[in-house]
C-alpha cells in the first residue's frame, strides 16, 4: 500500500477500507507519510466526504493513536456532554455540578479556548488556586470522593486529531462534517465515557452557521456513537445570540455561581436543565421528567451549589468563590458601556462579532498558548426581541490597560442591528436527534 493509491481512491470518490485509513493516519502521526500527501488525503475526504461506516472508522483510529481512558474502575455508568463552541458557553460550570448533585458521577476533560469561542478550563483556572491538570489517578480519585472532577485533555488523548487539525487549519480543510465529527468524537471514545450528550451550537457565533449544518454534524455525531456502542444524544441549540448575560471568563464563573444559586438567566437555565436532563435518562437513573424536577429541587435547596463547591475545594481552587465569587474572581474594576444610537428592537446580534471583542479585551487567544486575561469581559444587557431605548446601554465592557478597547467598542456597537418593528424573541433548542 502507497499514500498515492489511498489519495487517488477517494479523490475519485471510492469508499475507503479501514486499514486505508489506517495506514494515511498511523502513517502520518509516525512520521512516515509527509504533510504534503496527508494534506491532499484530506482535502480528497473535503470534496468526496466520507459515509457513516468511514466515519465511525477514522474516529476509531484516531481515538486510539494514543492513550484510552479507562474509567470503569469508577463502577458506575459515565456519562459525558460536549459543545461544539460558543460566545458565553458556560453550560459545563452548571450541569456538571447539577448532575452530580443525584449522586450521578461527573469525570469530564475539557479544553481551552480557541478563536472567538470560550474554553471551561480557562473559565475554571480563574477561580484562584484551581487546578486543572490532574495525574489520572488523582482525576478518578477525585470523581470517586467528591463525585465531580473537570480536567485539561491529556496531552496524549487522540495525537492523531491534534497533528491533523494542525494540518486541516492551515490547508482550508476545517469545515467539512465528517472531520469535524471525527475530530470530537475521536476525544469522547478516548475519554473513556460510556455515553454522550452533544450540544451542537447554531448561528452566528458558532463554527456551524445554520441550523441545517448543524443539524448534519449531530447526525454525524449520532451515528459514530451508536457505531461505538455508545448512547448518544445530541441537541442543536441557538448560538445566533450570546448565551446567558456574560462573556469571559472570571465573569462566566461568576455567571454559573449565581445560576446555581437560583438566580439566572431563563434561556441559559433552559439550555442547562435540558442537557442535564439527558445525561441523568442517559445514566439509567431515572426518566427526563422525574430528572427535571429533582434537578430543580437540587437548586432550590443548595445541593448543585454544594457540588460546585465540592469541585473546588478537590482541586484546590479558593473555597470562597461560592459566597463571595466577585470579592474571590479577578473582575476588572474597569467599565464602560457601550449604548444604542437608536430607538427599536433588537433584531440580531452578530455573536461572533462579540466573541471576537471579547479577544480584543484579552479574555481569549487567537493562537495556542497565548496568555488570557481572566479579569475582562463583556457583559451584555439586549438580546433578540428586547427593546431599546436611543442611548441605552446595549452591553458593558470590563477591559484592563492592555485591552484594546477602542476597537472592541466599535465591535460591540456594529454586532447589534436594530429595527423599528417588533423581533419575536428566539428559541433556546432547534432539534434534537437521538
Amino acid at each position: 500500500m502507497i499514500p498515492y493509491e489511498v489519495i487517488k481512491k477517494k479523490r475519485d470518490g471510492n469508499k475507503l477500507t479501514k486499514e486505508e485509513m489506517e495506514f494515511m493516519v498511523m502513517g502520518y502521526v509516525k512520521g512516515e507519510i509527509p504533510d504534503y500527501q496527508m494534506a491532499a488525503f484530506l482535502m480528497a475526504i473535503f470534496f468526496q466526504h466520507l459515509d457513516d461506516e468511514e466515519r465511525a472508522s477514522l474516529t476509531e483510529i484516531m481515538a486510539r493513536s494514543g492513550d484510552m481512558i479507562d474509567l470503569s474502575d469508577i463502577g458506575e455508568k459515565i456519562v459525558d456532554k460536549h459543545s461544539s463552541g460558543g460566545v458565553g458557553d458556560k453550560t459545563t460550570l452548571v450541569v456538571a455540578p447539577m448532575v452530580a448533585s443525584l449522586g450521578i458521577p461527573i469525570a469530564k476533560m475539557s479544553g481551552r479556548a480557541l478563536g472567538h469561542t470560550g474554553g471551561t478550563i480557562d473559565k475554571l483556572e480563574s477561580i484562584p488556586g484551581f487546578k486543572t491538570s490532574l495525574t489520572l489517578e488523582e482525576f478518578k480519585s477525585n470523581v470517586k470522593r467528591y463525585g465531580i472532577a473537570i480536567v485539561g485533555q491529556t496531552a496524549n488523548l487522540a495525537p492523531a486529531d491534534k497533528k491533523m487539525y494542525a494540518l486541516r487549519d492551515t490547508t482550508a480543510t476545517v469545515d467539512e462534517i465528517s472531520l469535524i465529527s471525527a475530530s470530537i468524537m475521536s476525544k469522547k471514545l478516548a475519554g473513556g465515557a460510556d455515553a454522550f450528550v452533544l450540544d451542537v451550537k447554531a448561528g452566528s457565533g458558532a463554527f456551524m452557521k445554520t441550523v441545517e449544518d448543524a443539524v448534519k454534524l449531530a447526525k454525524a455525531m449520532v451515528s459514530i456513537g451508536k457505531a461505538h456502542g455508545k448512547e448518544t444524544v445530541a441537541l442543536v441549540t441557538n448560538m445566533d445570540e450570546p448565551l446567558g448575560r456574560f462573556v469571559g471568563n472570571s465573569l462566566e464563573v461568576l455567571e454559573a455561581i449565581e445560576t446555581l444559586k437560583g438566580n439566572y438567566n431563563e434561556k441559559f437555565f433552559e439550555l442547562c436543565l435540558e442537557l442535564s436532563s439527558y445525561m441523568v435518562e442517559l445514566s439509567g437513573r431515572m426518566d427526563r421528567k422525574e430528572a427535571k424536577r429533582q434537578l430543580l429541587e437540587n437548586i432550590k435547596n443548595g445541593k448543585a451549589l454544594q457540588k460546585f463547591a465540592d469541585l473546588v475545594k478537590a482541586q484546590g481552587g479558593d473555597e470562597r468563590v461560592v459566597e463571595n465569587p466577585r470579592e474571590v474572581l479577578p473582575i476588572s474594576a474597569e467599565t464602560i458601556e457601550v449604548k444604542s444610537k437608536k430607538k427599536g428592537f433588537i433584531k440580531s446580534v452578530n455573536t461572533e462579532d462579540i466573541g471576537v471583542a471579547s479577544i480584543l479585551l484579552g479574555a481569549g487567544r487567537t493562537k495556542k498558548g497565548e496568555n488570557i486575561d481572566h479579569s475582562v469581559g463583556i457583559e451584555v444587557l439586549k438580546k433578540v426581541g428586547d427593546e431599546v431605548e436611543n442611548g441605552e446601554p446595549l452591553a458593558i465592557l470590563y477591559y484592563s490597560e492592555n485591552s484594546k478597547l477602542e476597537e472592541a467598542m466599535e465591535k460591540v456597537a456594529s454586532a447589534y442591528e436594530i429595527s423599528d418593528e417588533k423581533v419575536m424573541k428566539m428559541p433556546m433548542i432547534h432539534e434534537v436527534i437521538r
